[in-house]
């Protein structure tokens, strides 16, 4: 026999033998077989039925589904399951009191509780279904899922054994090591550890007090990186304890709420805590959670903080040093505005320096630009410019105000609280010093030229007297806008 002959004749044999195992394997993988320790077989309404008691088993190809009793319905297929049901294939098992199973379908369901454990998720839901052929479960019901690194709950949830994906729905809430989240529905990928969550948004970090919410959020858990970008907004509370030294006299003082009061050597000691909340809204808001606990908001910011608040391009929130800096976003943008109380600042960057949660410095860098309204004589402003502005502050308010290279200023003065004209002045630098929050001294340094105007030429034409730059803004943000959206 040649060579060639003697190859077709293995393959032809070899095919005449696989055929029939291959079909065998089919039919063994198409069709559920039931057994047990007893038997009862019957027709209703014209099906055949096989009732299974003791010790049953059920399999179908790699599935393997054990219970104590079993109705097999051998047309449709199908069994009804009952009693300490477990199903295994490969690394999966469910476990449930009773189920259905479809042979056909290859699924099966429960609504009397079930439990799905594949040695890297545990699942359990009031009920469920599973798909054995592409490994998915649909749980539903006071959904619970649990891994190593995170737990998540919903009212609906979806997962994809295979591609390691979890898809939630309803009252969504995952917690992992650093974050917990919560929406209306939710995507997690559990290798790469990626999540999306989608309305009603809200996400917290376990190592700050900052609150973050939105209707579209992506989480990057193995980069510490989160992109909220649809409506997003970010609230923190800072609360900070504050002692007022008194005598020990007679005399009433209002504190706040009294945390801790004690009373020697004929000295009050009284600590009250002072609440500060941080709001920031932008279109978009990303936080690094890395040892600056970092968050970038970008585009329409706004700011409010106390009686602090802004409207700019691009905002970096550090956390643990305390700092916010402000800045435009190229040469053709507008500045960041920034109020304090009844002052407004503007430059090209603004960056406001904590310490404790106490304002400490404000720098104004970049054609800088500053306006003060008086309270009582509302049309005029103090003004100064310069290329940088500092700001100090300590407890009892504003202590310093320099101004750095080709300053400007006007200066109102009041004489009994009436007025009584303004300065209008040039420099190379200056200095401001304040007492009790009101001006105390002014130096300034190189160049100085000063010109005087009188009340008379002042009265009822204070806007005529304006430095190049001025520009007065009138759409301060609060934070009851700013949360209401």
């Amino acid at each position: 026999m040649s060579k060639l002959l003697l190859i077709v004749c293995l393959v032809v044999s070899a095919g005449s033998y696989c055929i029939p195992q291959i079909q065998k394997q089919a039919q063994q993988d198409q069709y559920i077989t039931v057994v047990g320790d007893s038997l009862k077989g019957k027709m209703v309404d014209g099906e055949s039925i096989r009732e299974v008691y003791g010790h049953v088993v059920l399999t179908q190809g790699k599935l393997i589904i054990t219970c104590e009793k079993a109705v097999q319905y051998l047309s449709r297929n199908d069994a009804d399951l009952e009693g300490n049901v477990v199903a295994k294939q490969d690394t999966l098992t469910i476990i449930t009191p009773k189920a259905n199973y479809f042979g056909n379908q290859k699924r099966t369901r429960s609504v009397s509780g079930i439990r799905l454990n594949d040695t890297k998720v545990i699942l359990v839901a009031d009920s469920g279904d599973y798909f054995f052929r592409e490994d998915r479960a649909f749980f539903q019901g006071d959904v619970k899922m649990y891994d190593s690194s995170s737990t998540l709950t919903s009212d609906v949830m979806t997962y994809y054994k295979l591609q390691n994906r979890m898809v939630a729905t309803g009252h969504v809430k995952i917690i992992d090591s650093t974050n917990t989240i919560y929406a209306d529905s939710l995507e997690h990928f559990r290798t790469s550890r990626v999540t999306f969550a989608n309305k009603n948004v809200k996400i917290l970090n376990s190592g700050n007090n900052v609150v973050i919410y939105g209707d579209h959020l992506e989480d990057y858990a193995e980069r510490s990186y989160t992109l909220i970008n649809k409506n997003p907004l970010l609230i923190q509370i800072d609360s900070t304890i504050t002692q007022d030294t008194t005598l020990n006299t007679d005399s009433e003082k209002v504190y706040g709420p009294v945390q801790d009061s004690t009373i020697e050597r004929g000295i009050n000691i009284k600590s009250s805590v002072q609440v500060d909340t941080l709001v920031i809204r932008s279109e978009i808001m990303e936080a690094y959670r890395d040892s600056l606990n970092r968050f970038e908001a970008k585009d329409s910011v706004k700011i409010v903080r106390g009686t602090f608040a802004s409207r700019n391009d691009y905002s970096i929130y550090f956390k643990k040093p305390g700092r916010i800096i402000t800045k435009k976003m190229g040469q053709v943008r507008p500045q960041p505005v920034m109020w304090n109380e009844n002052t407004q600042m503007t430059g090209d960057s603004i960056n406001i320096h904590l310490v404790n949660n106490r304002l400490k410095l404000i720098d104004v860098i970049g054609n800088a630009f500053l306006l003060s309204q008086n309270q009582i004589y509302t049309k005029r402003y103090d003004q100064i410019s310069g290329d940088t502005i500092f700001i100090s502050f300590d407890s009892t308010g504003i202590t310093s105000t320099e101004v750095r290279n080709q300053v400007l200023s006007i200066y109102y003065h009041y004489e009994n609280n009436a007025g009584n004209g303004l300065t209008k002045s040039s420099s190379q630098n200056a200095l401001i010093l304040f007492k009790n929050r009101k001006t105390d001294q002014i130096k300034m340094q190189g160049f100085v030229k000063s010109d005087l105007y009188p009340e008379k030429m002042v009265e009822h034409r204070e806007l005529s007297y304006t430095l190049p730059g001025y520009v007065l803004f009138t759409n301060r943000p609060t934070k009851e806008d700013l949360i209401k959206r």
